[in-house]
């Protein structure tokens, strides 16, 4: 059988961690999160999220270690409960990474529209009353055709990809905040919250699931580390991405508060750029702003187009879907079918336009915020220490609270009849695909690493 080649390294795990967790949400809807909670109950709100996945990623971190396998949520589930289970979290999960590649694909070409404008014509038609134009297809449709042939070549030139366009964004990210905020004042800032203080700190924390999912996207590439890398590494990774992350979206919303009269300017497309070009009084500064975030876009489409191809792989190798998707290229040694496959839907699901990008956020929450429950309770599963015990309930309740503040009508910003109608077609089509798969036995490949309980892994 044909493995997976093993060539990532610490910086590729950061690169991928990171990457795929900060995206262009700071640019594309910064204007929501002020509107949700103004500067202080964003920063608050980041905060307080952030530091709540740290259990989160202590358990995966665990994990990952004694089981080294690219279903990620579906083995550890798999080790504990039955095979139903394992299946649905993977489903999940499923749909928290591959919904953000049309994402992507479609904000790329809203971004491009603001660079040249001219790109905002040839409207095709419009979805949810927002026009899909040409030109925005084409860019977004070639993004999509690179990012699935780097994959499809190789892990290194895809983890390459992933190490520049990380380490680009970051060094750009850092010219333009220290310019735009020596042109800021404290006055900008005011006023510090949107609604109430909690009612603020609430609805932008319900959203960070969404914004910080990714830090696991490092557990769905273990399978292809390099052989000197060391177990311990992946809890190094994993902490760091999810430090920088939450502290990189701090830094962003209070920067944005800082150089410009963020109230005067929540109309405007792209706020983060306007904002910054209002402070500095020219246009290099919203040069530099879209190249960071051509970056980053291009950054978090891989690393969430990695995670997907790797847990569809993963999960039809234990034959929970169908087992074409389990090949492996003999030369190239990536999931070749896998790929194909999210390539294809991403370029399919592009057509719906800037219409999704809104609900995409909310239902990719709910979706991340189940996964890490599951794994959280199947940690608890598997005879932890008292000390580890008492974190992994902590991540429990996270996971479990952040899925039921979209659940609940009575919570501010629950959701909406097409954030429910969303999420309710994604699991009924994993019903009726899982349907013939998760009643019968494993088979094939299932873990690299065993049964958690059973192999003799400490946790």
């Amino acid at each position: 059988m044909t493995r997976l080649a093993r060539k990532l390294r610490l910086t590729d795990y950061f690169s991928l961690g990171w990457g795929t967790m900060v995206g262009v949400g700071w640019l594309v809807v910064m204007d929501d999160w002020l509107t949700r909670g103004g500067p202080l109950g964003g920063i608050l709100g980041f905060a307080i999220g952030g530091i709540l996945l740290l259990p989160i990623g202590y358990v995966y971190s665990r994990l990952v270690a004694a089981m080294p396998d690219a279903a990620g949520e579906v083995a550890y589930t798999a080790s504990v409960f039955p095979r139903p289970v394992s299946f649905f979290t993977g489903w999940m999960m499923m749909l928290a990474y591959f919904i953000v590649c049309p994402w992507e694909a479609v904000a790329v070409g809203r971004l491009a529209g603001f660079i040249f404008p001219w790109l905002n014509r040839i409207e095709l038609y419009s979805v949810a009353g927002k026009p899909v134009y040409l030109p925005h297809l084409v860019i977004g449709l070639g993004l999509t055709a690179l990012v699935t042939t780097l994959n499809y070549r190789g892990v290194r030139l895809s983890a390459t990809f992933q190490n520049w366009t990380t380490f680009g964004t970051l060094a750009l990210f850092i010219v333009f905040v220290s310019a735009g905020v020596a042109r800021g004042s404290p006055t900008n800032f005011p006023p510090l919250f949107t609604h109430a203080p909690f009612i603020s700190i609430l609805l932008v924390l319900q959203i960070v699931p969404y914004f910080m999912n990714g830090f696991e996207s490092v557990t769905k590439a273990a399978e292809e580390a390099n052989p000197e890398f060391r177990s311990q590494g992946f809890a190094s990774v994993i902490f760091a991405a999810i430090i920088v992350g939450f502290v990189f979206y701090i830094v962003v919303i209070a920067a944005v508060a800082f150089v410009a009269p963020w109230r005067q300017l929540i109309a405007s497309p792209f706020m983060t750029a306007v904002a910054f070009e209002h402070a500095v009084g020219s246009r290099w500064i919203v040069s530099i702003i879209m190249s960071a975030a051509m970056l980053s876009l291009s950054k978090v489409f891989n690393g969430n187009f990695v995670a997907a191809t790797r847990l569809l792989f993963a999960m039809a190798r234990r034959g929970l879907l169908d087992d074409r998707l389990a090949s492996v290229h003999p030369g190239n040694q990536t999931p070749a079918s896998a790929i194909l496959a999210a390539g294809i839907a991403t370029g399919l699901c592009m057509f719906l336009g800037s219409a999704i990008l809104a609900p995409v956020s909310e239902v990719g929450s709910v979706a991340s915020a189940i996964g890490w429950f599951a794994v959280c309770a199947a940690f608890l599963r598997m005879k932890p220490t008292p000390l580890q015990t008492l974190i992994a309930i902590v991540g429990a309740l996270v996971g479990l609270s952040m899925a039921f503040m979209k659940f609940l009508p009575f919570v501010p910003g629950h959701f909406s009849r097409w954030e429910w109608v969303a999420l309710g077609v994604w699991i009924i089509l994993g019903t009726l695909i899982g349907r013939s798969k998760i009643v019968r036995p494993n088979v094939g490949q299932t873990s690299t690493a065993g049964n958690a309980v059973d192999s003799g892994f400490s946790l």
